[in-house]
């Protein structure tokens, strides 16, 4: 998709890019997505509804949701754009991973994408009240939260503020405090102003040291296409200046307090060789919660690529930790009925992920055959599309070891 980073371009005719340099204010008459499919670059991609809410100090978030199914809330990280994000080289298989059972919230944080841009108050309380408009905007009563990073900490001071709304709280690569609180100590203080100024003076450029020197402290592994994707995104996410001032704020957040209060059941992980968030942090951070389960993930990367072993871990957990939540319908068995045990089997396979491809090496059958019976599956169930096929039978209890 690099170096141009083509996009949908919707009934204007105008790409993301040319759209996301409008201010907000026109943008909330003119955005909308439904929540249906379409097909770009001959792939079938889900589409995303993008509206927007406004915090308590009036500051207008952008916020996309996707997929059907129990929401899960993304509290994003710091560089950000809902449009370009979604199906970019380095997050498209996480939205598709996301997405794949379940109602996907996303939002962007509050200076940058399509949320407001001119902005002065960072702080965590800040992000916590951008993340209650995004929940209140939904009217969501009881949800999991994923946090990366950053976001993690925001996911953290929420669960423990809203603890009747938090059913259960994931966190990758994030930490307990950052570098410029007080007792985090001279060295780790010294590196973060340094980078400081280093996104002062190179945030955003076109080519560059920080730019390189970035893309690589996210994804040491990346190919080129996620690394040009990642410098190109910076210049579309936020001003070098507003991200200073992110960069600045997210390394005074101290969730300490807050972390003692959470009482969801929380998951943990952390790539053991991230550069940007060290191992030791999300130790740390999992030590701090009660009764958290901390999930090392064996890789170099702090955003995991799709084909390194870790993310087939990750993604297995994840689902696994979020399916203890989901209510299982008996009655749906009876709607079954028509289906031939293959059908039924293939709709199992089909409600744990697998492609059609993956489901005809496992039932040593050609995968012509597995298509005939997914579209007889579909016509028995009136469904249109895999999303409602794998909410429907994990809500029937299929798709589980248990």
């Amino acid at each position: 998709m690099c170096p141009k980073l083509p996009v949908d371009r919707g009934d204007s005719g105008r790409s993301a890019f040319s759209r996301s340099s409008f201010p907000v204010r026109s943008l909330y008459h003119v955005v909308t997505r439904s929540a249906s499919w379409l097909i770009v670059g001959g792939r079938l991609r889900m589409k995303q509804r993008i509206r927007f809410c406004r915090s308590r100090d009036e500051v207008r978030i952008a916020f996309a949701t996707a997929g059907e199914g129990p929401p899960l809330m993304r509290v994003n990280n710091w560089f950000t754009h809902l449009e370009l994000d979604w199906d970019s080289p380095v997050w498209r298989h996480w939205s598709q991973a996301l997405v794949e059972r379940r109602m996907l919230v996303r939002y962007d944080p509050r200076g940058s994408g399509l949320s407001d841009r001119d902005v002065t108050d960072f702080s965590l309380d800040a992000m916590v009240t951008d993340l209650e408009a995004v929940a209140d905007a939904l009217k969501l009563r009881r949800f999991p939260l994923i946090g990366l990073c950053q976001g993690g900490a925001v996911a953290v001071a929420y669960a423990a503020r809203h603890p009747e709304r938090v059913s259960r709280l994931v966190l990758y690569d994030s930490y307990l405090y950052g570098a410029f609180v007080e007792d985090a100590g001279q060295k780790l203080a010294r590196q973060a102003q340094a980078f400081s100024q280093m996104i002062e003076t190179g945030w955003g450029r076109k080519a560059g040291a920080f730019r390189e020197l970035f893309a690589n402290l996210l994804m040491p592994e990346g190919a080129g296409p996620e690394l040009k994707w990642i410098g190109e995104l910076q210049r579309h996410s936020a001003s070098a200046p507003t991200a200073c001032q992110l960069w600045n704020a997210f390394n005074k957040f101290d969730i300490r307090s807050d972390a003692l209060k959470v009482t969801a059941p929380t998951l943990v992980f952390h790539v053991r060789g991230d550069a940007m968030v060290p191992f030791e942090a999300g130790r740390r951070l999992a030590a701090a919660i009660p009764n958290a389960r901390f999930l090392p993930l064996e890789g170099k990367n702090h955003i995991l690529r799709a084909d390194e072993p870790a993310w087939l871990i990750f993604k297995k957990e994840l689902n696994e930790f979020l399916a203890a939540d989901e209510q299982i319908d008996t009655s749906a068995p009876q709607e079954f009925a028509a289906l031939t045990a293959r059908e039924r089997e293939i709709l199992d396979w089909i409600a744990r992920g697998q492609t059609n491809a993956q489901i005809a090496h496992r039932l040593h059958i050609a995968e012509k055959t597995v298509r005939n019976h997914v579209t007889s599956v579909f016509s028995k169930l009136g469904l249109q599309h895999r999303s409602q096929a794998i909410v429907m039978a994990r809500k029937a209890g299929l798709g589980r070891d248990n």
